[in-house]
């Protein structure tokens, strides 16, 4: 009886704090839309200004969660996020993802899909805070060069959520942009148990327990030492293996918590 009261207590929780996130986005959404108008004559210091913003709403977000017993968050190394020519790779298990990485770390800059300038709570906010929707066409890797040259810049290389089975299978793009425009590329690895928010999966599918989240912050690579002596090719091809086999021995793990749902 205890468990079914806290399933539902948390799922009475998870289904207020969508209802806040779809209200708070809409009336962000109205304050937002005079920069998104705009969002290409927008200067750096305005973009930084209204990520602060944004980061500070979802961080309220995230704390509301917590408090409400929905998940529990840890962090690990995110002072050394931001700094300008960084490329920040993650691997991508949950809906939540971005949201927990931006509301502790609001100077990253972040490629985006593009099917969210589509939603209505979110289209401003990508265009306001100056986010990179993903074109997978020449001008994307223009423009993630010229933002590495000031910012730093928050990309999941899978493209899409990790599936059921935890198995993280990388875009090689992805490497190919930090080893083209990055001076650093550190990666961050999320830890999530049990699994839920999968792509697919309604939000009112939960979890029998509080889900539990860990993003450590793992060492730098150096792309200049993976492009020493190997053709751009080759060296994109054996960093993407790296990382791959890097992310799954980290999170191999959460690969036990199943679709364990009530």
């Amino acid at each position: 009886m205890e468990k079914k009261l806290d399933w539902i207590r948390r799922f009475i929780a998870t289904a207020l704090g969508f209802l806040v996130w779809g209200v708070a986005g809409t009336l962000l959404q109205l304050y937002l839309y005079p920069y998104a108008k705009n969002h290409k004559k927008n200067s750096l210091a305005t973009q930084f200004k209204i990520r602060r913003l944004v980061s500070k709403i979802w961080a309220y977000f995230i704390r509301y969660l917590t408090i409400s017993g929905v998940l529990e968050v840890k962090y690990q190394g995110f002072e050394r996020l931001g700094r300008q020519g960084q490329l920040v790779l993650v691997n991508h298990p949950s809906l939540l993802d971005v949201v927990l990485i931006l509301a502790k770390a609001s100077e990253l800059n972040c490629i985006v899909k593009k099917e969210l300038l589509n939603n209505p709570t979110m289209r401003n906010q990508i265009l306001a805070c100056g986010f990179l929707p993903n074109t997978e066409s020449l001008e994307l890797l223009e423009e993630c060069d010229e933002v590495l040259k000031k910012q730093a810049l928050l990309l999941f290389p899978e493209g899409t959520r990790t599936g059921w089975d935890g198995e993280v299978k990388l875009n090689r793009g992805a490497v190919s942009i930090g080893l083209r425009s990055a001076n650093v590329i550190t990666p961050i690895v999320i830890r999530m148990n049990p699994l839920n928010f999968k792509k697919g999966q309604p939000w009112y599918q939960l979890p029998k327990k509080r889900i539990q989240y860990e993003l450590i912050v793992g060492e730098d690579i150096n792309p200049k030492g993976w492009l020493a002596e190997k053709p751009l090719p080759i060296a994109s091809r054996r960093l993407t293996e790296y990382l791959q086999h890097y992310f799954n021995s980290q999170t191999k793990d959460d690969e036990n918590d199943t679709r364990t749902t009530t």
